[in-house]
């Protein structure tokens, strides 16, 4: 389906700003070491030699006529703060709260030059001192890569299985049938949520909302699962949903044979891990991608399999790096799944999203909400940092 803008690709935050804002520390506090810091081709400046414990602030300007990405390591090239892109001749903050222990500033130039600070000391505790990340090769996602490229393989063949039944059951005119196996189709199609950047025009041709089209729900290029979920909760003819679903299994066909030579971005992995919920949030808790089914919340319980998967293959990097983390967060997962199963009814349909009850949405939204804010921080947790 179409995809808000900001989940092509989630800015990596600096970790100083992600920190603070998860231990509670005040932007404003005033520093309680740091100065002004220059990268230049022969070094990365000199930091302080030492410092108490808790806030610590850097203006790191670029003097080179490189990029620059500027990280604050310890000793162990834990990362407590990170400028990731600092531009020629322009200074950015680095920042953090910083617990006893020993420090130094790594400058990476873009041209391959790497410079390390002499260390500076920190002394005493402080409330809110960032735990800092273990740096991520870049290589280190090839595995979970080839791992979720092996389960799209496997899971493609059940996606174009059941487009085929959707399709015979519209060709022999029973579209009764014909709906309750658009959302077996349906669902297999949203449980792939990592790979929709990995698809091309595929994506729009398979499951493209009317949002954004010239003539909305009417426009004759519309297609795919979504165009023949209208059709068939519109009353529209067997012939007529028949040419949707015929290109629904073409299409379908299509992404199979061309999904080799396709490439899943190693950096969308982490990201997707938030944003496939993020995606539900905007438009299936909201129902805002539903074309009549009435069926958005079994499409949100799909798109919690599809995370669960992407977690699945990311669970050894998450648990090197946050032990803990992966529980947490499939216990919420669970939470979630069992507040939207409880919006089914005795016979096990789905009730649209507009007619829950008050309390059942409130749950959904609290659940959702604690469930968003964990998996926001793997994008970071998981950024590559090779030469941090």
């Amino acid at each position: 389906m179409r995809r808000a803008s900001w989940q092509v690709r989630l800015a990596v935050l600096p970790l100083a700003v992600a920190a603070a804002a998860a231990s509670g520390v005040a932007q404003s506090h005033s520093a309680t070491a740091g100065g002004p810091i220059a990268v230049r081709t022969a070094g990365c400046g000199t930091p302080p030699p030492a410092a108490g414990a808790g806030r610590v602030a850097f203006a790191v300007t670029d003097d080179t006529d490189a990029f620059a990405t500027v990280y604050l390591v310890d000793a162990a090239d834990r990362v407590y703060a990170e400028i990731p892109w600092l531009t020629p001749r322009h200074t950015l903050p680095l920042a953090t709260t910083l617990g006893a222990g020993r420090y130094a500033i790594r400058c990476v130039l873009s041209d391959g030059t790497i410079h390390t600070t002499s260390q500076f000391s920190v002394s005493g505790t402080a409330p809110g001192a960032v735990a800092g990340y273990k740096p991520l090769p870049d290589l280190d996602l090839t595995a979970p890569v080839n791992a979720y490229r092996a389960w799209l393989g496997t899971a493609l063949p059940k996606l174009l299985a059941a487009a085929q039944t959707l399709d015979a059951d519209v060709a022999r005119g029973d579209l009764q049938a014909a709906k309750t196996d658009w959302l077996t189709a349906h669902l297999d199609y949203e449980r792939l949520g990592a790979a929709y950047n990995s698809f091309g025009d595929f994506d729009d041709a398979i499951d493209g909302t009317s949002a954004g089209l010239p003539d909305g729900t009417a426009d004759k290029d519309w297609a795919g699962l979504h165009a023949i979920e209208y059709g068939l909760w519109h009353s529209a003819s067997a012939s007529d949903v028949r040419l949707l679903t015929q290109g629904l299994v073409t299409s379908v066909q299509g992404l199979i044979e061309d999904f080799p030579s396709e490439e899943v971005d190693p950096g969308d992995l982490p990201l997707r891990a938030h944003e496939i919920l993020e995606n539900t949030l905007q438009f299936q808790i909201t129902a805002a991608a539903d074309e009549g089914s009435g069926t958005s919340l079994a499409t949100a319980y799909a798109n919690t399999e599809g995370t669960q998967e992407v977690l699945s293959v990311l669970a050894p990097l998450i648990d090197d790096r946050a032990p803990g983390l992966r529980a947490r967060i499939g216990a919420e997962i669970a939470a979630l799944q069992s507040d939207l199963q409880a919006t089914r009814d005795a016979s096990g349909a789905w009730t649209p999203a507009s007619a829950i009850t008050t309390a059942q949405r409130r749950r959904i939204d609290a659940d959702l909400d604690q469930l968003l804010e964990d998996l926001s921080t793997i994008p970071n947790l998981l950024a590559p940092r090779t030469n941090a």
